[in-house]
């Protein structure tokens, strides 16, 4: 439960110590502590992970490597460096950040300079004419300084939830890479796995043409009947458009990957492979606990939940009195004769403004970020259960699936030999065509659906990286003080911030840029 503690500016005496408070501000927001849950001490479902050792407890960044696929490593090195939706990601941080300083910049002294002037003629007919000139000029240069000492901390917590804003910007920029990243190896695979299911089609076309020359024969030896000949057509030509729409599939899925690496669909191109056998690797399988590290969008939900409780020191701070401090001075004449001291002027002064009555308004106002924060905390809870969930989920179709994929590996092996006999049964006569189609459908079939579950299992390997986390952990989060975008006294190398965290610097594009859509130089079995 988290501990509520109101600094209070009075001493013990009573009397408000001004420049102590203004020099140390009086921070109104609760102690912020990150509630603590009773959490599952290991994971129901087993996976093929491996034990956890010291210093290899996490799943490594590149963790797509694992699969051992050149042609899967190029592209997700492509989509990092290419991906607009990650680019926009990692502007939003770099917004995030110019609000920080934003907000630290009210902590400072202001300063700004006026001049001016102007030449001004009256009508000589106006009613109540003054008699004397009815042209003049002024002008007049000065400054200005302003200053708001900061007693409350409102402006202090105003920056420490732009902090922690720019924070959740950065685990959002996280989750946004590692989810491009679990989509794109998804995404691969389901190519990869059209590419086996158009071989496996392919081949069975051309068994079924043998076997469809095969009926043509013996039709005209007289040895079938025309109803041989037409089922033999008839699961040929069904392959055939089964081929052509797992074609189909292929191009659109293409299509999503040139999307995803940032390179217009028509100049992109994967050489087909239909090798389905990824290799396989063990990871270190975090622990529950950890999860709660690992995972960018409990991070994300975390940080907002810090932000709220900011907002409740800033709501608190507005009951209290606002002090400021403001000068002027300058020079101001008829002419341009202003460097006299009897043309001189200047005024400082403080106001001091506080709330009597306003019906109600902040104590609505803190009653409404009472109940945002207790939503935060509810959202952080649920967004942990969910975790739990995915890993969970993940954990159990890996090992379901892992266990199907080898069960169908044996039935296609059985029906494949079923397949051969039975023809071989049939061209001596001593088995129906009928047979032979059946045996033909049920190794399609087999072959078929094993290769869908093969890449269901590497897609539900995917996901159960994706879940723990792909590798991130909340110590990448950019610390407080580098959130700053620019120094108080900085004029130069605005256009971009330098990096924080592991969020890269975004490209430079100017206003006016064209952006290349034809495609990066690819590896040479990326294009044909």
């Amino acid at each position: 439960m988290m501990t509520r503690r109101m600094h209070r500016p009075l001493c013990r005496g009573g009397i408000c110590i001004l420049a102590l408070v203004s020099l140390a501000g009086c921070d109104l927001a609760p102690v912020y502590h990150t509630p603590h849950y009773v959490i599952p001490a290991t994971w129901e479902g087993q996976a093929p992970f491996a034990v956890a050792r010291p210093m290899d407890d996490r799943i490594p960044a590149g963790w797509w490597a694992g699969f051992a696929d050149p042609r899967l490593d190029d592209l997700e090195a492509l989509a990092a460096a290419h991906n607009g939706d990650l680019q926009a990601a990692s502007e939003r941080f770099l917004q995030a950040r110019a609000i920080v300083s934003e907000a630290r910049a009210d902590l400072l002294p202001h300063f700004g300079l006026a001049f001016g002037g102007s030449n001004n003629k009256s009508s000589a007919e106006r009613l109540f004419r003054y008699k004397g000139p009815i042209t003049d000029s002024d002008e007049f240069y000065g400054g200005m300084a302003s200053w708001e000492p900061d007693f409350w901390s409102s402006i202090r917590n105003r920056v420490r939830l732009q902090k922690d804003y720019a924070q959740e910007a950065a685990a959002q920029y996280a989750s946004a890479r590692l989810s491009l990243q679990a989509e794109l190896a998804s995404d691969y695979f389901t190519l990869r796995g059209l590419d086996a299911q158009a071989a496996i089609y392919t081949q069975s076309i051309r068994y079924y043409e043998e076997s469809l020359r095969v009926t043509q024969t013996r039709l005209l030896d007289q040895a079938d009947s025309r109803l041989d000949v037409a089922r033999a057509q008839n699961q040929l030509y069904t392959t055939q458009a089964r081929l052509l729409d797992i074609q189909a599939q292929r191009e659109v899925m293409e299509h999503a990957l040139a999307v995803l690496v940032n390179v217009a669909p028509s100049s992109f191109h994967i050489a087909a492979d239909a090798h389905l056998n990824a290799t396989r690797f063990t990871l270190a399988a975090p622990m529950p606990s950890d999860l709660l590290q690992r995972r960018p969008d409990i991070a994300v939900a975390e940080r907002q939940m810090a932000q709220a409780n900011r907002a409740i020191g800033i709501a608190r701070a507005a009951f209290y009195p606002h002090v400021s401090f403001q000068m002027n001075g300058g020079f101001d004449d008829n002419g341009f004769n202003l460097a006299n001291l009897a043309n001189s002027m200047w005024s400082y002064g403080a106001t001091v403004t506080m709330p009597v009555f306003e019906g109600g308004l902040r104590r609505a106002q803190l009653q409404q970020s009472w109940s945002a924060y207790r939503e935060t905390r509810d959202h952080y809870r649920v967004t942990i259960l969910n975790a739990f969930r995915d890993v969970e989920d993940g954990l159990s179709r890996t090992r379901r699936l892992d266990g199907e994929n080898d069960r169908l590996r044996a039935a296609v092996g059985a029906a494949s030999q079923t397949q051969d006999i039975t023809m071989n049964l049939y061209k001596g006569g001593l088995a129906t065509y009928l047979d032979v189609l059946i045996a033909q459908v049920s190794t399609l079939d087999a072959r078929i659906q094993q290769a869908e579950v093969q890449t269901r299992y590497l897609q539900a390997r995917i996901g159960l990286i994706r879940a723990c986390g792909g590798g991130w952990d909340a110590s990448q989060l950019p610390a407080p003080n580098s959130l700053f975008s620019v120094d108080p006294l900085q004029y130069s190398g605005l256009h971009n911030a330098r990096p924080a965290g592991d969020v890269p610097a975004p490209h430079s594009h100017g206003p006016d840029g064209d952006d290349d859509l034809t495609g990066p130089v690819l590896t040479p079995g990326l294009r044909q």
